[in-house]
């Protein structure tokens, strides 16, 4: 494995657990195979249950694998001297209510080995990163949501590691909560770091990621760049909005498209192709009706998901 290229790999990494009074074996992960590249926003994605948490658990140490091997940074997860180079912020994190942002973030330096004017410093410097310096005397128990994730954020950075690995840090926040976990991440990324997150929200996944995988079921099914996945014809169909369209010209359009919406004056109809596209402006043509937008709608990460884990589940299901 090449130090200068690849920050983490699994090798057949494989997770059973045994359920019920019988040990009845459930197959958690399956034999994933995964490399994440230095200096990458690399999203791990899978609907609940999926797996996702259980990986993360084993490359922390927190849960042991049933078969295969991982490394980070060269080195085999169980060897504790890399832990310096790892923050993680695990999902739903349980922080102590009564410390201050300062209080939390000195704890855990502490653990490092922190001290002193470094200590200090680095406190200062992470509550600036995080857009919580005004509030750094505040205890936890009054953070909102989207300031509980930012403090687990800092917290996960105040070694200063190589490696940052977040689950699901945009689980459960609102829209502004979710772009400035977003923008941390990418001023993360900027400052040099490898970040390995795993989420079910696939609209920040696509807007982040230099790569993603797919997980379904325990199995990897997708992997690589998020353009690659969805191929170079991404456009799935073409959203056409017109205005004053009279009955006859009506009439016409409906024979290209099933699906018109009237909307007062506007009438909006999906195509599937460009050469649609091309009788709807004859059709206009010469009438009073005005196009107002011709939208491509594009083949999203969602779509490249949502096939997967359907086609996965009847798989499941045919067994």
């Amino acid at each position: 494995m090449s130090e200068a290229r690849t920050v983490l790999r699994t090798e057949g990494l494989s997770k059973v657990f045994p359920v019920g009074f019988w040990g009845r074996r459930v197959i958690a992960l399956d034999r994933l195979d995964l490399e994440v590249h230095r200096g990458e926003v690399f999203g791990f994605l899978g609907p609940n249950g999926a797996g996702k948490t259980t990986t993360l658990k084993i490359l922390m140490g927190l849960v042991t694998a049933s078969s295969g091997k991982a490394w980070i940074m060269d080195r085999e997860i169980g060897d504790v001297s890399i832990k310096r180079q790892i923050g993680f912020l695990p999902e739903a994190p349980y922080f102590y209510d009564y410390l201050t942002a300062e209080e939390f973030l000195r704890f855990y330096g502490q653990l490092f080995g922190l001290t002193g004017s470094v200590l200090r410093e680095r406190i200062q410097e992470l509550l600036g990163m995080v857009g919580l310096s005004d509030v750094n005397r505040l205890q936890l128990r009054k953070f909102s949501k989207g300031m509980l994730q930012r403090i687990g954020i800092a917290q996960a950075l105040i070694n200063d590691p190589h490696l940052v690995v977040l689950d699901e840090p945009m689980s459960g926040l609102d829209p502004v909560g979710r772009k400035e976990i977003r923008d941390l991440i990418l001023e993360l990324k900027a400052a040099g770091k490898t970040i390995f997150f795993s989420s079910h929200i696939l609209h920040d996944a696509e807007l982040l990621c230099d790569r993603v995988s797919i997980l379904v079921k325990g199995r990897l099914v997708a992997l690589g760049r998020v353009a690659e996945l969805l191929g170079s014809a991404t456009t799935r169909s073409i959203e056409v909005v017109l205005e004053n369209l009279d009955a006859e010209g009506l009439g016409r359009i409906r024979g290209l498209t099933q699906r018109v919406i009237l909307q007062g004056d506007r009438t909006l109809f999906t195509l599937d192709n460009q050469e649609q596209v091309n009788e709807v402006l004859e059709i206009i043509r010469g009438r009073k009706a005005s196009l107002i937008s011709i939208t491509h709608q594009k083949n999203s990460l969602e779509d490249l998901f949502m096939r997967e884990v359907q086609q996965r589940t009847e798989e499941h299901v045919v067994r």
